[in-house]
């Protein structure tokens, strides 16, 4: 006989815990269910692991750099990998289990570890129970996607979850794939002290951001030392003794590359194909993720689904947006809705990307007439100050309303700044209420007010 609860969560991400406990403080009965580490991907493969490996690879940038603050290191510096990835481990490990803490001593809330597979609409097994539920919500995230390369079945290769237990450093590590993810490690071993070569099939990096964007990062990226390769075609792969082999050409010799490491970070996929959703008929689109409206329902009366797994976003952020979209609309009689929100993300190299809303690109595709402001970083005071003025700010405007479309800061402190802008778009106020106000000084958000003063065409 099932065991029944007034609602049961499956995958402890970001969604997952706080919506299990929005429900139990509404009086409802709870089943959580989490199959490997509580946290998802964010707090154990995702952005808690890799920003404290992006934060000792900066330190060890800053140390090389000391000099040009009048800072002399005797010896030289060196990096302990063993003492970087306990450090991550740390970092990581406790959020994990803090998370985990928390799910267990909640009142109303019964953790089951294992893995879930619906039966029914309305059912699931979990090893030799059942459970059953009104309510069902699907929070089951992502992976890497790995292409069937030619030759990947024939050589080792990591992905972003795999290279997390490297406590050695590569000698060339060789990133398949120029996007976020494989950017952030490509400047993170490098400056650890690794060789580096990106590999991207496309004719620019982090296609989805501006000409001009992706250009910028290119040239900081290469000015560390990475190796960057685009229009890489027939991209094929071969043992070499204890090395591996990369063609990136459709010829049989030329543009080779050999490292001792290899790294696909080319794109993520849902963790959709082993729930039995087919028992409970929940729609899938084309990629695997479970179609959903704009509320997060599923075509399945009583089930949702959050986070990753719905293609509505990939981010911890948009994840927990999902949470909030759904207490609100479930417990608070609210009308949030999946298409109000703002697409806002960061690629977290250094200096950071912040960006928001629309690209210059994706404005003028939309048929806006746009007026555009923009200042490169050397024309910043604090970026100046801090002997960081590499890349560029820009903001974009429609012509006709003066609302703010979009924006990118790429440079230090972008990832920070770029929530003032967030917020005006937010608030659907006219450029003029950011242009008019007075920003502390000095600062990276000051330079904002005077880009927007001279907009042009």
């Amino acid at each position: 006989m099932d065991k029944t609860f007034d609602a049961i969560v499956i995958g402890a991400g970001q969604a997952g815990p706080a919506l299990a406990g929005r429900l139990t403080a509404a009086g409802m009965s709870v089943a959580l269910v989490e199959r490997h580490l509580f946290g998802g991907t964010c707090v154990n493969t995702g952005c808690m692991p890799t920003k404290a490996l992006v934060a000792s690879a900066e330190v060890a940038h800053k140390a090389r750099r000391a000099a040009d603050f009048g800072i002399k290191i005797e010896g030289g510096v060196s990096v302990d990998m063993r003492a970087v990835k306990a450090r991550k481990d740390g970092v990581s490990t406790t959020a994990s289990r803090n998370v985990e803490k928390w799910l267990r001593g909640m009142k109303g809330c019964t953790v089951y570890q294992g893995h879930a597979r619906f039966v029914s609409s309305h059912a699931l097994r979990i090893g030799d129970e059942r459970i059953a539920a009104d309510r069902i919500f699907l929070n089951v995230g992502g992976r890497a996607a790995v292409p069937d390369l030619p030759g990947i079945d024939r050589v080792p290769y990591l992905t972003n979850t795999s290279i997390l237990d490297l406590d050695v450093l590569p000698r060339h590590l060789v990133i398949v794939g120029g996007s976020y993810i494989g950017l952030e490690f490509a400047q993170m071993y490098r400056r650890f002290g690794s060789e580096v070569t990106v590999i991207e099939q496309g004719p620019r990096l982090v296609r989805r951001e501006d000409e001009d964007v992706s250009a910028a990062i290119r040239t900081i990226l290469e000015n560390e030392g990475i190796t960057v390769r685009t229009d890489a075609e027939c991209i094929r792969f071969e043992a070499r003794g204890t090395d591996i082999a990369l063609g990136v050409d459709c010829a049989a010799s030329p543009g080779e590359t050999v490292g001792s490491h290899v790294l696909m970070a080319v794109g993520r996929r849902p963790n959709t194909d082993d729930l039995a959703l087919d028992q409970a008929g929940v729609a899938l689109d084309a990629h695997g993720y479970i179609t959903v409206d704009d509320t997060l329902r599923t075509n399945v009366p009583g089930i949702w689904a959050l986070g990753d797994c719905n293609g509505k976003g990939a981010f911890t952020h948009t994840a927990y947006n999902d949470f909030e979209i759904v207490a609100a609309n479930l417990l608070d009689g609210g009308a949030r809705r999946v298409s109000d929100r703002i697409a806002c993300y960061g690629l977290f190299i250094d200096p950071p990307l912040g960006r928001v809303g629309l690209t210059e690109a994706g404005a003028r595709a939309a048929g806006h007439r746009i007026r555009i402001g923009m200042r490169p970083m050397t024309r910043v005071g604090r970026a100046v100050e801090k002997g960081e003025t590499q890349g560029f700010m820009k903001v974009v405007v429609d012509a006709e309303s003066d609302r703010i479309l979009g924006a990118a800061i790429l440079g230090v402190g972008g990832d920070e700044a770029v929530h003032g802008i967030l917020d005006v778009m937010a608030a659907k106020a006219p450029y003029t209420v950011l242009q008019q106000t007075v920003h502390i000084h000095p600062t990276v958000s000051e330079l904002i007010p005077t880009i927007l003063g001279e907009l042009r065409p």
